[in-house]
């Protein structure tokens, strides 16, 4: 996807395509703040209430954001950037000498569509724990009446209405909820070759199914080869692909690999946050490198194995969740502390340097090199 800068005198319009309510608000709270954070959360909130009453706001400029938020114009594209990642917000542009941006706000899912959502349902149990998400289950659990011992005597609408006239039908505001989307994490080319015909349905890679297997594969980082496998061992009698049985063998094979359930920690720099290319000399490349992967990876190849360790895994979530920290910055983060820790990965250490680093306000690997140096 191609990037934009972004300057505060751009300007801005925000346009409503769906219905708000304060319900809305609960949601965004309890389900999105643990995976996307607050500051995310206020840009919502923010650009929520610069529509006023009206369907389209009037035009900002991004310093408007800026005043409100109290935060750099890059740290709030950042966080911007992780509304549009969950389905609550899309952005258009129109280049000029001043950028125009429209900001296209959609509803939270549902409670009863969060806990069914493959990627975000996942995520949310491993931020908030087990005992909050229960919890969470428990406030929003439909509760069920007994009425077998009643009968319905509820008026249909024509035992109490005539109709008179007919009455023009016009396109009113409705609820919109935008997909989250991942690009094809897996060739399902090879997938459908490699399962015979008449052991998978030729229906079976619908075009639902094939999104909640790219998601699958997106969150539990699942090969073709991998993703062939599960997919034939949850084919049913008809062979259609169970996909409750899917989800449940994706998250076996991950818990059994890794030893605990994913989060979203498997981002590389962001692009414009990257240092600019051209630089040949050893430190160019190596800040090249912490730019070009995700720290997970980084960490896999700097101690030379095909998994990290559980307790590895959540220095790195806290660095990403807590911290706040762009990836390459966690790259050069733990090259440093390895370095200066006789190469042993603590917990207590990391959290120092991190709060100590995360107060000098850098998000660059080419600033953390300098600051390491």
């Amino acid at each position: 996807m191609e990037s934009y800068s972004l300057l505060p005198a751009d300007s801005y319009i925000v346009y409503n395509k769906t219905i708000l309510n304060d319900f809305d608000k609960k949601i965004l709270i309890s389900f999105y703040e643990p995976i996307i954070g607050h500051l995310a959360i206020s840009i919502y909130l923010t650009l929520w209430n610069d529509l006023e009453t009206e369907q389209i706001s009037r035009a900002f400029t991004h310093h408007h954001l800026m005043s409100i938020l109290k935060c750099p114009l890059n740290t709030i594209k950042e966080a911007r950037t992780a509304l549009e990642a969950v389905g609550l917000l899309k952005v258009y542009v129109k280049e000029g000498s001043i950028n125009s941006y429209v900001y296209e706000m959609y509803s939270p899912l549902t409670p009863a569509e969060f806990f069914n959502h493959p990627i975000l349902n996942v995520v949310l149990y491993n931020n908030i724990g087990e005992s909050e998400y229960q919890h969470l289950k428990r406030n929003y659990q439909k509760e069920k009446l007994d009425l077998r011992e009643y009968k319905e005597i509820t008026k249909a609408m024509d035992e109490v209405y005539a109709s008179s006239c007919d009455i023009p039908v016009f396109a009113a505001l409705d609820r919109q909820t935008a997909d989250i989307t991942c690009v094809d994490q897996v060739d399902f080319d090879f997938i459908a070759a490699s399962i015979p015909k008449g052991i998978m349905n030729e229906r079976a890679l619908n075009k639902k199914t094939k999104e909640l297997i790219n998601e699958l594969a997106y969150i539990y980082k699942l090969d073709s080869l991998k993703m062939m496998e599960l997919i034939r061992s949850v084919l049913n009698e008809y062979g259609m692909i169970d996909k409750n049985g899917l989800r449940l063998e994706a998250r076996k094979q991950y818990t059994f690999d890794r030893g605990a359930l994913p989060t979203l920690v498997y981002r590389s720099q962001p692009e414009y946050l990257k240092s600019p290319v051209g630089d040949a000399s050893l430190r160019g490349k190596i800040i090249a490198m912490f730019d070009g992967i995700n720290p997970v990876d980084f960490l896999r190849a700097k101690n030379k194995v095909s998994k990290i360790t559980a307790g590895e895994m959540k220095i790195i979530e806290e660095l990403v969740t807590e911290f706040k920290l762009p990836p390459a910055v966690i790259n050069v983060l733990l090259d440093y502390c390895l370095r200066k820790n006789n190469n042993r990965l603590t917990k207590s250490y990391v959290e120092a340097v991190a709060s100590q680093w995360k107060r000098a306000g850098l998000k660059t690997a080419t600033e953390f090199c300098r600051k390491r140096a």
